[in-house]
């Protein structure tokens, strides 16, 4: 291995180890929430129920007769192994009301969000990149118009033209695919807006640099200048901006499933805090920090891939 590439590894080492920082200090937090809420933290579990049998069944589980340090290590323990704990409310572990046919819906609600947002997003920058005409301005409004709608705002329309008016896609009924395009396009259309105003202004850019000024004197054609120079370049700051897309796709997410009445992660969100389910909650609660970390490490290895010169800073 040569020095660049020790160097490069001790980087992404140190991504990592900052992630599991963070993702430490999430699991503390949420092991704290449980202690500092209002009322004891056995209420606080389980919500109404004032069964004593159940009250004491929940302090041998959580270990509350024992001091807080050993309450950690044992929380700890138990999320190590897995276990989230057990929704007093709904009758079931917290594991299988998140990672069961919930986690599926929602994966592929979030599967069509991303493939669609990366067609969208640079299609439109590309071919809008530098231009002054109509089309171009156009395209630029309904960006701004969908990048500041609320998401309800932009689900309930595409539901009362495309389902509604044109019948063209279905709400309920159908197979899952047709159930899946207007969820899907109401979370794609605020995030593509907002990604390729910023690729589109890294392509302005990058057509200014030398390099796309030598290409054009080779006789390279517009398009082919914009996605091999402009396109890279504009990555960078859509890269940035991963962390940003992927809350908006977690938050976005509640509000669709609740919108379109899809059983998915966010739904059951929605649910436990109407009920205060409180491991539930936590339990979501790690769940998208852990996801917004591992977004963040792969950013990060991906700015090495996308501008070979970050690899020079590394030493």
């Amino acid at each position: 291995m040569t020095l660049q590439q020790r160097l490069v590894v001790r980087h992404i080492g140190g991504v990592v180890l900052s992630a599991l920082a963070l993702m430490s200090a999430a699991v503390t937090l949420a092991f704290l929430a449980v202690h500092v809420s209002a009322g004891d933290p056995v209420t606080a579990i389980l919500g109404e129920s004032s069964d004593p049998a159940l009250r004491a069944q929940v302090e041998r589980e959580w270990g509350l007769d024992r001091p807080l340090v050993e309450q950690y290590l044992s929380y700890l323990g138990r999320l190590l192994h897995g276990d989230l704990g057990y929704s007093y409310v709904r009758g079931e572990p917290v594991a299988q009301i998140l990672f069961g046919e919930q986690l599926t819906t929602s994966a592929q609600l979030a599967g069509f969000v991303l493939v669609a947002t990366a067609v969208l997003a640079p299609i439109l920058a590309v071919l809008t990149a530098g231009r002054r005409h109509v089309l171009a301005r156009l395209v630029g409004t309904v960006e701004l118009a969908l990048a500041s709608a609320p998401t309800f705002w932009i689900g309930l329309i595409l539901i009362a033209v495309f389902a509604f008016g044109l019948r063209i896609f279905p709400v309920t009924s159908g197979n899952e695919l047709q159930r899946l395009i207007l969820p899907g396009l109401t979370l794609t259309l605020p995030i593509s807006a907002v990604l390729s105003q910023v690729i589109r202004e890294g392509i302005e850019r990058a057509l200014e640099q030398p390099h796309a000024l030598t290409a054009r004197a080779r006789g390279t054609g517009e398009i082919g200048i914009r996605l091999t120079h402009g396109l890279r370049h504009a990555m960078i700051p859509a890269a940035t901006l991963a962390g940003w897309a992927v809350s908006s796709l977690i938050t976005g997410t509640v509000v669709v499933e609740e919108v379109f009445g899809r059983a998915g992660i966010g739904r059951a969100t929605v649910e436990a805090v109407t009920y205060k389910d409180l491991p539930v909650v936590l339990a979501v609660a790690l769940f998208a920090a852990a996801i917004y970390l591992t977004v963040s490490v792969l950013v990060d290895i991906a700015y090495l891939w996308i501008d070979p010169r970050l690899r020079e800073v590394t030493r």
